[in-house]
């Protein structure tokens, strides 16, 4: 069953246009936390000759994304993936993750840091989008209450310090590339393997 997040329909476009100069022409993209697997059919569906891994922690997600990219042959069915694991994927020639970080537990986050340092080359990006604090503040008012929100439903969750989380990227190997303000107050922050 395909499930719908209505957030991934709005921020599908402005995404792929920062995506679409960071990712390779060709190779494999792991999606870390696919989600509904919409954003893994859309952005596929941009650039065939991407192959696109997507991934969830939960079966119901795996189930929705293989739903979605069913009819794409550069989407590979979606595998499980706990980022505080060994990751199941070798190599990719790039990693995407979108709206995880302040959805998980802090420790995901060097996590994901340490997994994609180790399956990227040099010079691949690790693309990572959502709302960030920056200077210790919130970047506006609706991340304050979003923040508050989250933490409400699970303490372990929230908006993380974007200098904490590049912190963590650069202590296995990751350089920050760029940082790009999105629509909704989210941020694309882009790292390059060292």
């Amino acid at each position: 069953m395909k499930l719908d997040y209505p957030a991934t329909a709005r921020n599908r476009v402005p995404l792929w246009e920062v995506l679409a100069r960071v990712l390779p022409l060709r190779g494999t993209v792991v999606e870390v936390a696919s989600g509904s697997g919409q954003h893994a059919a859309w952005f596929a569906a941009q650039r065939p000759a991407l192959t696109w891994q997507p991934s969830s922690y939960e079966a119901r997600e795996r189930a929705s994304i293989d739903a979605w990219g069913a009819d794409l042959p550069n989407v590979r069915p979606a595998v499980a993936l706990d980022v505080r694991q060994p990751w199941p994927v070798a190599a990719a020639e790039a990693v995407v993750c979108v709206n995880m970080v302040h959805i998980a537990p802090w420790a995901c986050t060097p996590a994901l840091m340490a997994g994609a340092a180790t399956v990227l080359p040099a010079g691949a990006p690790l693309v990572l989008y959502g709302p960030f604090r920056v200077d210790g503040a919130h970047t506006a008012p609706s991340n304050a209450r979003f923040d508050a929100s989250l933490r409400a439903r699970d303490p372990a969750w929230g908006v993380r310090d974007r200098e904490a989380v590049v912190a963590e990227a650069v202590a296995v190997g990751l350089q920050l590339a760029e940082v790009v303000d999105m629509p909704a107050n989210n941020q694309v922050v882009v790292f390059q393997r060292a």
